[in-house]
């Protein structure tokens, strides 16, 4: 349904223009890129680092370069075989350092973007890379080499992610379309229902849970794109987490600052899909960081703006009052880290981040047809200004991080991790039905809810390196806080103006208020068996208090569980590009205690909560070289309880019945000669459930997750770039006939550096596709005929969106 708002063709003129003023003077960006690139490159190879390589194989003394230079490394395996490097020593420039270490070798290096070297032997034909270089600590939680880690590992770099940002997607929505076993985004601000191979995933930044055992589904309502530096990402169960890693991990790494003089960053970005004049986002971003060999220090700002949101028949996608929306929002993220370096052996990283995401508009949901306790319904709603309330949907996050390093306590790395998280969530003013048959007969109410966590940790890592074998344990201490109020507002005021004017009546508790602390300890061993074998097995057992309170006149009380998690797997390196894998793994999930605790006259103490355990099966294999980039892998989780929802009192159950996920995950990409591109990636997975009978069937289509698959062809040349990728989700049907329909979508990226900025322009939703997201299609099962008519929860899909952003490092 239109706004009312009357039409205005400025900035859609505005932007044309720009677009035009783009075109007319390609050739002479395509110069000042060419002068820009040449200057980055050489300010890369010029910029010196501080290193401490001793005499040693080639192989190593590159990895352990590439760490210390913070750059990617891209070479042949068989080119380094049998090479050596001579030891260096103190300050470097980049250029002089691989001059050193590849005196004699015959080989050669190339800048390919500002922190990427690709190394060749003249006239060699290419053949294996080396993965080496390329680190994460995702999978162990200290920094392991991807070639040493039997999973399914992906990660998203910052020119990955930011051209899928410039198409004006939101984080989550990018993450999706690149990592191929987590599903495709909602649009709005919830990622409810976007799992990893059918199961949860834990969301991290820099190691810190977002996750809470409330899943209020907004961990990724938690940081700007413009402070992201990486993503990385661990697809399936692990153990070495504890709870939520059941389907997947996924830790958000932040920018940092680095060496040298003040450096700057500034953003700024628009889309529209020039449907009408609210037709628009706004971004606007600007960062500081420099330091030395001591300290080093970044701040980063971000500030967004979204006005409507329209869908492929030109329609204002409706509102979501079920887990708010992100239409009509401001968000603004101020984050600023700082990191110490005492000595040689010790070093201190800190993090302070404000995060505030929340409504900024008077557009709400209007319902004609209100009267005062009396016959009323939620038919011909519609979308007007004039909304007013005094709860305000928004995400509030707080979040304080430390992280301690020695890299010689009693011959071990320690690593010493004290987080704070304080976050308060609110959501939209959602309709009820007063009690009366029929439905409606006695009238309507309107009510919201502030939901608010505390979350604090300590965490204590020791790591102990052998010739062939590395240990790393630990224990992890976590409390987390949770309460809750309903807002109820007063039924006349907001029956007489149809739900847009909202005055708080009463406050009363929504869920028990509840307390979970946790004690964790944890073991890993990594065994180099061969060159080429890595054995890996690790152990957890976790210890959860659950303290809940009073709630509705039903006493509160306390219980507590235990579960112990375990991991095994092995690697096989081929040492020619080639690697294969088997894992078992382990992960838990804590049912929600609000919802659980929240069914009426449920008593604590007679109904203990416990983990519900997941165990995974694996077998992957990837591979790469200069042209190829691939992996694969096949999969089977499985767990012996579900959790159902009671659509009467959205409250959940815990039922004794077995569940199963498998499938298959995999990309493929390769890189031609010329700078073109093309790839695919692939998730099929199917979720089942055992029947009363015993028979699998289908699992809930409001639960499971949907086979997608992704492709691209893309073109990239020094300072410039262009993609073009579909998007496709699979339709779901369960054994009750619910569905949830697919869909593909296309969209058109591009870049182009100049010597005044990099503007980068995206097109989303190419065709104009009309569809229901996968969130709008659950959320009509979820709530609808309870809560009203199908139309109010049936969310589509955002139409063509255009979307053009100009930054500048400098």
């Amino acid at each position: 349904m239109k706004s009312i708002a009357p039409s205005s063709g400025y900035f859609k003129h505005a932007l044309l223009a720009s677009t035009a003023v783009a075109a007319l003077l390609g050739p002479v960006w395509v110069q000042a890129a060419e002068v820009a690139n040449a200057a980055q490159n050489s300010a890369q190879q010029d910029r010196e680092v501080t290193l401490e390589l001793p005499a040693q194989n080639l192989d190593q003394a590159l990895t352990a370069f590439a760490d210390q230079a913070g750059l990617h490394l891209l070479f042949t395996t068989s080119d380094v075989d049998g090479l050596h490097s001579q030891a260096l020593s103190g300050r470097y420039s980049i250029a002089q350092a691989l001059q050193s270490l590849l005196a004699g070798s015959g080989m050669s290096w190339q800048f390919s973007d500002a922190r990427t070297v690709i190394l060749r032997k003249a006239q060699a034909t290419p053949a294996s890379v080396s993965l080496k270089p390329i680190e994460v600590s995702v999978a162990s939680r200290t920094s392991t080499s991807i070639s040493e880690i039997p999973g399914t590992v992906w990660v998203v770099d910052q020119q990955q992610l930011n051209e899928q940002i410039n198409s004006g997607v939101s984080l989550k929505e990018a993450i999706g379309k690149l990592v191929p076993g987590l599903d495709l985004a909602p649009e709005g601000r919830t990622n409810y229902g976007q799992n990893m191979r059918g199961r949860n995933v834990l969301v991290m930044i820099d190691g810190v849970s977002q996750n809470s055992s409330r899943g209020l589904s907004r961990q990724f309502d938690s940081i700007s794109p413009f402070n992201v530096e990486r993503v990385e990402v661990l697809s399936g169960a692990s153990a070495i987490y504890g709870g939520g890693a059941t389907g997947g991990i996924i830790n958000i790494v932040t920018k940092k600052g680095e060496e040298g003089p003040a450096r700057f960053e500034t953003q700024l970005g628009a889309s529209s899909g020039f449907n009408n004049s609210d037709d628009l986002s706004t971004r606007i971003a600007q960062s500081v960081s420099g330091g030395n060999e001591r300290v080093n220090a970044r701040l980063g700002i971000s500030g967004e703006q979204n006005e409507a949101f329209y869908d492929g028949a030109g329609d204002q996608i409706f509102i979501d009052n079920t887990q708010t929306d992100l239409q009509y929002n401001r968000t603004i993220d101020v984050l600023g880290s700082l990191g110490l370096k005492f000595n040689d052996e010790q070093s201190l990283d800190l993090l302070a981040q404000y995060y505030d995401s929340g409504n900024h508009g008077s557009t709400g949901i209007y319902f004609p047809n209100l009267n005062y306790n009396a016959p009323s319904d939620l038919e011909d709603a519609e979308l007007r200004s004039g909304y007013s309330t005094d709860l305000e949907p928004r995400t509030k996050r707080l979040l304080l991080n430390a992280n301690y390093h020695h890299s010689d306590v009693l011959g071990q790395d320690f690593y010493l991790q004290a987080s704070y998280r304080k976050e308060d969530d609110n959501f939209y003013p959602f309709p009820y039905y007063n009690p009366g048959k029929p439905a409606g007969s006695k009238g309507v109410y309107f009510a919201a809810s502030q939901q608010n966590f505390e979350v604090s940790s300590l965490k204590a890592l020791f790591a102990k390196q052998w010739d062939t074998l590395k240990l790393t344990y630990g224990v992890d201490l976590d409390r987390e806080r949770f309460n809750a109020d309903q807002t109820t507002f007063d039924a006349l005021t907001s029956s007489q103006s149809g739900g847009l004017d909202l005055d708080k009546a009463s406050e009363a508790p929504r869920y028990p208020s509840y307390r979970v602390d946790g004690l964790s300890y944890y073991a890993q061993l990594d065994w180099h068996a061969t060159d080429n074998l890595t054995v890996s097995g690790g152990a957890r057992r976790q210890q959860m208090d659950v303290d809940v309170g009073e709630f509705k006149n039903v006493p509160g009380g306390n219980n507590d569980y235990q579960v112990n998690l375990f991991n095994l797997g092995a690697i096989y390196d081929f040492k020619n590009g080639h690697q294969v894998w088997t894992n078992y793994g382990e992960g838990f999930d804590l049912p929600d205690p609000a919802k659980y605790y929240g069914k009426p006259g449920l008593s604590v103490e007679d109904n203990p909560l416990a983990g519900i355990k997941s165990r995974q099966v694996e077998m992957g294999w990837r591979y790469a070289d200069l042209d190829w980039d691939a992996q694969a892998a096949v999969y089977y989780i499985w767990s012996d309880k579900i959790i159902t929802t009671d659509m009467a009192t959205l409250t959940i159950n815990v039922e004794d019945q077995k569940s199963r996920d498998f499938g298959f995950e995999g990309s493929l990409t390769r890189h031609f000669e010329s700078g073109w591109e093309a790839g695919s990636t692939l998730h099929l997975v199917r979720s089942e459930e055992e029947d009363q009978d015993g028979d699998w069937i289908k699992r809930d289509a409001r639960y499971a997750s949907l086979s997608k698959s992704t492709a691209f062809v893309g073109w990239k040349e020094e300072g410039r770039s262009a993609r073009l990728q579909a998007n496709h989700a699979f339709t779901l049907e369960d054994d009750a006939d619910h569905k949830i329909s697919g869909y593909t979508t296309f969209d058109l990226l591009g870049s182009q550096d100049t010597g005044f900025g990099t503007f980068s322009a995206g097109i989303q939703n190419l065709l104009d596709k009309q569809y229901s997201t996968v969130w709008g299609q659950r959320a009509t099962l979820f709530y609808s005929p309870t809560y009203g008519p199908e139309y109010l929860y049936d969310y589509q899909g955002r139409g063509r969106t255009y979307t053009l952003t100009w930054s500048m490092a400098y």
